[in-house]
This record gives structure tokens, sequence and C-alpha cells, in this order.
């Protein structure tokens, strides 16, 4: 089995919902494109992902929203060290077709009471609901690890939430340690880091936003 050195998550550049939240209104989320500065951030991370990457080959799954797939071409990867596929289980967080602005506000403070993972939209998904396909997801990567001339390097450009909950999915986090981490942000990635127990580290860890509570199982 070619397990990779390394899996890379980058978070999408600026997008025109990440500075005006009544675009949703007009535009369905898949559609909608990245700002000038979501352009300069996907730009940035590219040069140092080409230095980390150097001239190794890359496996890459980019979710298929407009952003996404924008923030992967401005990376600016050697196309010829790269084999990249859409991989809609990666995609953000079905919130359900257009949104009403100040119900998606409302919506928004619902989730905060109520909990990130387990909040569903009135017309969309719940976190857990993309914690499934992500493992999903997770199920195919595993079995692509079976071929001996696998790339050395996985990339993964997704969303913020969804970043979030593949490591949950890989490093068996709970809920409540889920729930305590901030998104990263726009343009910014994390890496998954092959050590030589054979295990997987994190290169750096999520913001907290708050410490985890965990359930008073006697209570």
């Amino acid at each position: 089995m070619a397990r990779p050195r390394r899996i890379v998550l980058v978070r999408h550049g600026e997008s025109e919902g990440n500075i005006d939240d009544t675009v949703y209104e007009r535009e369905p989320d898949h559609a909608l494109r990245m700002t000038g500065v979501g352009h300069a951030q996907a730009a940035a991370a590219g040069v140092r992902l080409r230095e980390i990457f150097g001239e190794e080959g890359i496996s890459a799954y980019v979710s298929p929203y407009r952003r996404t797939l924008q923030t992967f071409r401005d990376l600016r990867l050697d196309p010829g060290r790269v084999r990249m596929r859409e991989e809609p289980r990666l995609r953000e967080q079905d919130w359900g077709n257009w949104q009403d602005r100040n119900d998606v506000r409302l919506q928004k403070a619902y989730r905060d009471a109520y909990g990130h993972f387990f909040y569903r939209f009135a017309q969309g998904e719940s976190g857990a609901d993309v914690y499934d396909r992500v493992g999903s997801f997770l199920e195919s990567l595993h079995r692509s690890f079976e071929d001996p001339d696998h790339p050395p390097n996985v990339l993964l450009v997704t969303h913020g939430l969804t970043m979030r909950l593949f490591c949950m999915r890989w490093f068996h986090w709970t809920v409540a340690e889920f729930e305590a981490l901030s998104n990263p942000g726009n343009g910014e990635f994390r890496m998954l880091l092959l050590e030589d127990d054979g295990r997987y580290r994190l290169d750096r860890p999520f913001e907290r936003w708050t410490t985890p509570e965990p359930y008073d199982l006697d209570g």
C-alpha cells in the first residue's frame, strides 16, 4: 500500500458570499465566485504549496463549487504532476437552494445555540450529514492507496466546515472537540503528515474558540 506522505487540505479563497450574505438571495451557493482578495489568497497558498510539493506527484480532489475550482486553478500547480478529480462529497454544507438573508441569520443563531454538528438547516444538511459523506469519501481515498504508484501527496480543495469534519473523522475527534474548533481562514491550509510510526499528525491545530465541554454522563 502506497500511503501518501502528505494529505493537504485547502480552504477556498474569499468568495462573494464571505463579504455579502445577500448574494445568496440571487445566486446559487455553488456558483459564487471568488473576490479579488480570494484570488490573491489562493495564489499565495499556491506559492507555498509548490515549494512543499517540489517535483513530486499529486492526487488532487476538488469540490465542484466554482470558488473551489477557481482556487485550484490559482494554485498554479504543474499540470504534468497533478491528477485532478472533481469530488462532490467534498462540497460545502448544503443550506437549500436560494436563501433569504434574514432567515439564514436566524438559522445561524439557532445553529450556534443548538450545535454545529447536529443542527440541520431547514432545507439542507446538518454537520453530521457532511461527516457521513466525508466518511464515504475517506473509504474511497483509502482504497486508492492500494495503488503502488499512488502519488506521495494528496490535495483536497474544499470548504472550512468540511476540512474540520475530515480531520474529525480521520483523527476520531469527539463531537465536543469538533464544536470547539474554528474554521481556518480563506486560502489557509492544513497538512496531515505521515510519521515514522505509520500514523499521521496535523502540522498545526485549528484555532479554538472555546474549551470542549463533554457531556456529564452521570447527569
